[in-house]
């Protein structure tokens, strides 16, 4: 017989086209938009930013609440009033390293290891915050501002590490001299006001400015040039305006209206250009993380540091219209109340603050309080009587901000333990476990618990696969939160059928933004045909990160589906997403995309470069050293993409998929023996797929080891039974060593489950004329 030929000659990986989403649909939620007249506005062209300064002649109180807020003291030019670190000649050593913080000629310095690793000089210019730390900003060439990574713990008075602890290799990303220490560009939009990153790709450089250098009263009310002009008017020759002439209405609007306000610096997102106040969605500029794995806990509890905007907006209070300034000062930004008394502006507190509802002591009351192994009191007596220590459990963010959890949601320890969930009980009570808290809270509130969306979240994120039918219930029902909801659409990207494709397509409809755009770029339709019939009426998207996205699903050959009119505003559409990505080129994922985008319009010198230029970025970042070495597969240049691919599985073994690429391009290279580790890893890896063993079972019987070449296609056989391929590939291997009476019953099968095809009964055929029977 034989042997089926290009079984390995073909490289049979995809590339991990890891994209930055944005855009979509029209009916509907177009109506929603018509229906409320919200409308993109255009900022008026004598809008100009003033400063500060010119609001505290007739907006004193404001500005005297403001002035010192944490706001006010975002960022500053080091002097002596603003720097709190000691800078006397004080030393910190860390790993081997001792830094020295010292004065000359009446400014800031010190003396730590920089670039490359070398010890070295630094001026630092600007403090960065105030408490619980303060930072140091140290100038760089390009235009840079660099954040030193030891900062100044304002509660103790110490120099410390801002984590990682551990020793960071100077070429690393994290290292404070590289792009994730980077001022310009990870910090800035939210520490000025008016920020404007002006950064240059090609020469990689930054020309960043600002109007306050702090944020000011026009970091939330927009530019106030016509707001003055009209103020300085006498009264009654101001004539009658909307909102006082204000670029940004900032009174008289809904809760959700308020809250995204202030979404733009407090929640985790991307950023699609600089922060112009024009915007009428968030997600015109924005694009709000969803509650990804290694973001938050599958309850969406907060993991990862992702400020407030994505917690608030699943809790119970923000579906009632609680808002940011329901609790805070919006000028000071302290609370407006102290404890409980904050809570109880809206909780009954013959209900809420008694020992009947949260069974702890209260701080009068005798007691005693909680201590770590060594006797460090942790929690004082009266803690736990606090709202906020079990509604509002927090984490330490950059060594020393706690910073608490604004979901508000009631403890869970049943479903805490049972989706590996932060529980609330025991971030006070630490000699205790899960199953203790699960008692008491049985004990205290009686047996029985609601269902949460945490649960179907954590099936999704382990692969169950039942989830399914579970997340579209989830994605289709408003009554969640709109950030959960999007989340069920993206893992149901997992979940490929019919059901799910008809879940992706009603969610191209939503009234929310988040929602159409995570089911934009999920969707997956069975031809390129489907997909530019679905996207091509989102290109008309009037929030433009849906709108961006779907043309970035459409780009290439797909936009020849388009019809004409779809095609010229998809050109129009693909250039905002190119432009938005050219704005964060200097992260490693803008990048990437840009390199994706040029592959995909076939123009591979300009993704190679956008590739290389990922890697130079940030060269952990895989994604773009795998896309890169499909590129340069499909380019002819395999020798090239060995070695990215090598270098990708060395720092990466459990990424399996990988391991598979790498195994079959060494193949398609005739390397077969080098091939065999690699698929072998695959296999171990991903034992339920079937071509892996499919595949490593030829490469043994082309390097004679038949045992093992037995072993790996019976294995596939046995995880598909139906599958053509699989048969023949077993049945031949049997015919090969002549052992026909092995091979008959699988060809006898192939004719059964397979009539339409004739290499069954061939095979047959052969067996008999063999064995004459």
């Amino acid at each position: 017989m034989k042997r089926p030929s290009n079984t390995t000659s073909t490289w049979e990986w995809t590339g991990l086209a890891a994209a930055l989403v944005i855009v979509v649909s029209l009916p509907l939620y177009y109506m929603f938009f018509v229906k409320n007249n919200i409308y993109p506005i255009e900022l008026h062209t004598e809008y100009k930013f003033v400063g500060s300064t010119q609001c505290r002649d007739c907006h004193n109180r404001e500005f005297d609440s403001w002035e010192g807020s944490h706001h006010d003291l975002a960022m500053a030019v080091a002097s002596e009033e603003t720097v709190l670190g000691d800078f006397n000649n004080t030393e910190f050593t860390l790993h081997g390293i001792t830094s020295r913080f010292f004065r000359k000629d009446e400014k800031f310095f010190v003396y730590t290891n920089g670039p490359g690793g070398e010890m070295g000089e630094f001026e630092i210019t600007h403090t960065f915050g105030w408490f619980p730390l303060q930072q140091y900003l140290i100038p760089f060439p390009g235009g840079r501002l660099q954040t030193l990574h030891i900062a100044w713990d304002s509660r103790d008075n110490r120099w410390f590490r801002v984590p990682p602890e551990g020793p960071i290799d100077p070429d690393d990303w994290l290292y404070w001299t590289n792009a994730a220490q980077n001022w310009n560009g990870m910090c800035a939009q939210c520490h000025s006001t008016n920020l404007e990153k002006n950064y240059d790709p090609v020469a990689d450089s930054y020309n960043t400015t600002w109007s306050d250098i702090d944020v000011g009263c026009e970091a939330c009310h927009g530019p106030g040039s016509l707001h003055v002009d009209w103020a300085e008017m006498s009264e009654m020759a101001r004539p009658v305006t909307a909102n006082y002439k204000l670029a940004v209405q900032t009174s008289g609007i809904d809760s959700r209206q308020l809250v995204e306000l202030c979404a733009p610096c407090h929640s985790r997102r991307g950023a699609m250009g600089d922060y112009q106040h024009t915007e009428t969605d968030l997600l015109d500029n924005f694009l709000p993380s969803l509650l990804n794995e290694e973001l938050y806990f599958a309850d969406g509890q907060i993991q990862d540091e992702v400020y407030v905007y994505g917690s608030f907006t699943q809790s119970k209070m923000y579906r009632h219209d609680v808002r940011c300034n329901d609790c805070h000062d919006v000028h000071s930004i302290e609370l407006i109340k102290e404890g409980n008394e904050l809570c109880l502006q809206c909780h009954r507190e013959e209900q809420y603050d008694t020992t009947d509802h949260h069974f702890h002591k209260q701080e009068f009351e005798q007691g005693d309080p909680i201590r770590s192994a060594d006797g460090e009191v942790l929690f004082e007596v009266g803690t736990g009587a606090q709202c906020v220590q079990c509604h509002m459990p927090g984490r330490y963010y950059m060594g020393v901000d706690y910073r608490p959890d604004h979901s508000f949601r009631i403890p869970d320890p049943a479903l805490d333990a049972a989706i590996d969930a932060p529980d609330a009980c025991l971030r006070c009570h630490i000699d205790e476990d899960s199953s203790w808290s699960q008692e008491t809270m049985i004990e205290w509130y009686g047996p029985g618990r609601r269902k949460h969306y945490g649960e179907i979240i954590a099936r999704a994120r382990s692969g169950d696969p039942n989830a399914a039918t579970s997340l579209i219930r989830l994605a289709g029902d408003a009554l969640y939160p709109v950030n959960v909801r999007a989340t069920a659409l993206s893992l149901l990207a997992g979940y490929p059928g019919p059901a799910t494709q008809q879940a992706m397509e009603i969610a191209l409809m939503d009234e929310e933004a988040l929602i159409r755009h995570s089911a934009v770029s999920s969707i997956q339709p069975s031809t390129p045909q489907e997909l530019a019939k679905l996207l091509g009426p989102v290109l008309y998207d009037p929030v433009k990160t849906v709108r961006i996205e779907a043309a970035r699903r459409l780009a290439g050959d797909i936009s020849q589906q388009l019809d004409e009119d779809q095609r010229m505003v998809f050109r129009d559409v693909l250039q905002e997403f190119e432009d938005a990505m050219l704005y964060t080129a200097d992260f490693s994922y803008s990048r990437h995309n840009l390199g994706n985008l040029y592959a995909s319009l076939e123009r591979p010198e300009e993704a190679i470069t956008q590739y290389r230029e990922a890697i130079r970025i940030d060269n952990q970042f895989y994604p773009a050293k795998v896309n890169l070495a499909l590129l340069y597969n499909q380019l002819g240049q395999n020798e090239q993409a060995e070695l990215l691919l090598r270098e990708v599985v060395a720092a990466e073994p459990a990424q399996f998929e990988l391991a598979y690429s790498l195994g079959l391009l060494l193949a398609e290279m005739q390397k077969y023996r080098e091939a065999v580790p690699f698929l072998e890893q695959a296999s171990a890896g991903l034992p339920e797929r079937a071509r892996i063993h499919y595949n490593l079972g030829l490469i043994y019987q082309y390097l004679q080891n038949m045992v093992k070449a037995e072993s790996e296609l019976r294995a596939a056989l046995e995880l598909e039974p139906m599958s053509l391929d699989f048969q023949y590939g077993l049945a031949d291997h049997y015919l090969k060593q002549g052992r026909f009476e092995d091979a008959r019953p699988i060809a006898e099968d192939m004719v059964f489950m397979h009539p339409e095809n004739p290499i069954g009964s061939q095979m047959l055929e052969f067996i008999r004329r063999n064995t004459g029977r």
